[in-house]
């Protein structure tokens, strides 16, 4: 290997520690010195602290206190009731609602678990809030402080093409207490929660009816806050990792996805329409979807600062919900709240897929996950091999693809290789800084004449440069991987131990893992093959020591990594250490100088271009001297 593809190589790994973290902050804006307020509507926000989220049920139902009529008050009928709890059933998960406040209590996806082997509950009433808000009689209304009632079907199971809607409604006060002086329910007025659960898809219709409500709400209503907050738990074994793909995503109706900070606390309050505002976490996510837009919304990640052991961030979103007044508004939307697996997200043609980290900012890293790596891992998993065995193959397959690129890197550092005595005589002729310029001149021409690119050895490591970032950023994102065992590793997707540490060690972790070890050991022992290739005068200074540094470097960082992205690592190291032994059989040194000896008998022919390069250093050259004479004057 050539002094040139070496830097190469230490530019490549330099670039993709920079691009792990430019990657999650490309789209992102300066965080504002104030955090913003989620109680009221998005122009009225900074008036009021944020409403904290309310407490769990204790139970299947609880009691409210019995409450007197209030005329001045319009649910008061409504603050007094039981919370009843409601669980309907599809192919992919539970739902259960809850009366207290008419919304989901809680969504149990059937086929997966968290690291703990627990159920895996998304939009756990205990830790989120979801409601609406808006101003009604002189006094501000959250829908979660009241009790709905619940219209259901008598079977509560759905499958297959089939659907289900649950309705909630709260009722409005009748103008006048019953007879006893209790409050009564005027069934004419009301606010409406539908609830559509298809039988076989992650995704839920969610609409809103306002009926009859014009002499309840404000007549200067325009908008009303739809509140939502989440306090996001561990789900995957890495939580580290979990949490940095754990952010607030949103896509504008006529933009890309976007998302907020995943590394730090940051908030945005949506200047443009937005389709959908998704809580997304590594491998699962919660997302509402506009009918048509949200034509405003405020949103926020952050992270406590004392919180739980299982804690990852909290998610907050208040949406503008366009409110016209009429005796009758429909609202439509829709929840999706699944796995952030891509053939399920794409098919849906939201952009809902662009969540997932596949270089969506690269066009030709998307495109080598997109329709390289997702393809070759559907068709082999369809095959019902283990993910180990798949990213074998896969490793292989992308092997075969840019063994002509790696060849063609050999060859070029096998020409630069036999000419490097001559090169050392070019140093002894013109060992003067004035000479650099005769030096350089020399030195291409010899190049030229050899029939050698001093660049060949290095663009052909540049062109595989996307395949390794590609999967970088596809393989701890990908979900097919989540809880899948190979050999000692019982998570690909999340960090193998073999050894969990009673201490961290900083920049490393509390545990060994083994595939990390292994990728370590690999790319130092290839560092030392190649190392000793080179000839001794070609090493720049410093250089030997950053090239053995290197794989200690990417021990430490890729510790707490994914173990496939590890065994990846590893299993590239082995086959381009096999590709080079094979190589290195194929190429005869003496061959390729006997070549280079005839190549140089021939005449060459200067181009255009290259005679004004060399006019230009010759110009530069008569400068150079002109300034040094005038000095010694």
């Amino acid at each position: 290997m050539s002094k040139q593809s070496i830097i190469g190589l230490v530019l490549m790994f330099l670039v993709l520690l920079g691009f792990s973290y430019w990657q999650t902050s490309r789209m992102e804006k300066q965080r504002k010195a104030a955090s913003p307020t989620y109680s009221q509507s998005p122009a009225q926000a900074g008036n009021e602290a944020a409403v904290p989220l309310q407490q769990p049920l204790p139970a299947k139902e609880d009691s409210a206190g019995r409450k007197h009529f209030d005329p001045h008050h319009p649910f008061s009928a409504a603050s007094d009731g039981q919370a009843r709890l409601l669980q309907v059933e599809n192919e992919v998960f539970r739902v259960d609602f809850t009366t207290r406040g008419g919304r989901i209590a809680g969504i149990t996806l059937k086929d997966y678990l968290t690291y703990k082997k627990e159920d895996l509950t998304l939009f756990d009433e205990r830790l989120s809030d979801f409601y609406l808000q808006f101003f009604a009689w002189n006094r501000t209304i959250r829908t979660d402080e009241y009790y709905f009632e619940c219209i259901a079907p008598e079977t509560l199971q759905v499958e297959g093409s089939d659907s289900l809607e649950i309705r909630m409604r709260l009722y409005a006060n009748a103008p006048q207490a019953d007879s006893a002086g209790k409050p009564a329910f005027d069934r004419t007025r009301y606010i409406e929660f539908v609830y559509t659960v298809r039988g076989d898809s992650y995704m839920m219709g969610f609409d809103l009816n306002f009926v009859n409500t014009e002499d309840l709400i404000a007549s200067n209503t325009s908008f009303i806050d739809l509140v939502w907050k989440a306090r996001l738990e561990q789900f995957e074994k890495a939580k580290d990792i979990e949490r940095m793909y754990t952010a607030v995503h949103y896509k504008p109706v006529t933009d890309k996805a976007r998302y907020l900070k995943e590394n730090k606390d940051d908030e945005e309050e949506l200047s443009t329409p937005a389709k959908w505002i998704s809580f997304k976490q590594q491998f699962f996510s919660l997302t509402l979807i506009a009918g048509s837009e949200f034509p405003s919304a405020g949103i926020r990640n952050y992270t406590r600062k004392a919180a739980g052991p299982d804690y990852l961030k909290d998610m907050e979103a208040v949406i503008g919900i366009p409110y016209q007044g009429d005796s009758f508004q429909n609202v439509d939307m829709q929840l999706y709240a699944g796995p952030n697996k891509y053939r399920i997200l794409r098919d849906f043609h939201l952009d809902l897929e662009r969540q997932i980290p596949l270089g969506w900012s690269f066009f030709l890293m998307q495109w080598i996950n997109r329709f390289a790596v997702i393809p070759v891992f559907d068709f082999l998993e369809a095959k019902g091999l283990n993910y180990g065995i798949i990213i074998l193959i896969l490793t292989i397959l992308l092997k075969i693809v840019i063994f002509p690129l790696t060849f063609k890197s050999y060859v070029s550092s096998a020409k630069m290789r036999v000419i490097q005595p001559e090169l050392n005589e070019l140093n002894k002729k013109y060992p003067k800084q004035e000479q650099a310029m005769d030096k350089q001149r020399a030195m291409m021409a010899l190049y030229k004449k050899a029939g050698i690119s001093p660049m060949s050895g290095c663009i052909p490591l540049l062109l595989q440069f996307p395949i390794l970032l590609a999967m970088f950023r596809f393989i701890p994102s990908s979900f097919e991987l989540r809880q899948q065992p190979f050999l000692w590793s019982d998570d690909l997707s999340s960090y193998d131990s073999i050894l969990d540490l009673p201490f961290n060690i900083p920049f490393y972790g509390a545990h060994i893992s083994l595939f990390a070890l292994l990728m370590a050991v690999s790319n130092f022992f290839y560092t030392r093959v190649t190392m000793r290739m080179q000839p001794s005068s070609s090493t720049m200074p410093g250089m030997k020591f950053m090239m053995y540094f290197m794989p200690v470097m990417l021990l430490a960082f890729l510790n707490s990594y994914s173990a496939a992205l590890n065994y990846y690592y590893f299993l590239s190291s082995i086959f381009t250490f096999l590709q080079m032994f094979i190589i290195r059989k194929l190429i005869d040194d003496d061959k390729v100088l006997a070549k280079i000896q005839e190549n140089k008998k021939k005449p060459v022919k200067k181009s255009k271009f290259q005679m004004r390069l060399e006019e230009m250093a010759r110009r530069q050259q008569e400068i150079a001297r002109e300034q040094a004479r005038q000095r010694r004057r």
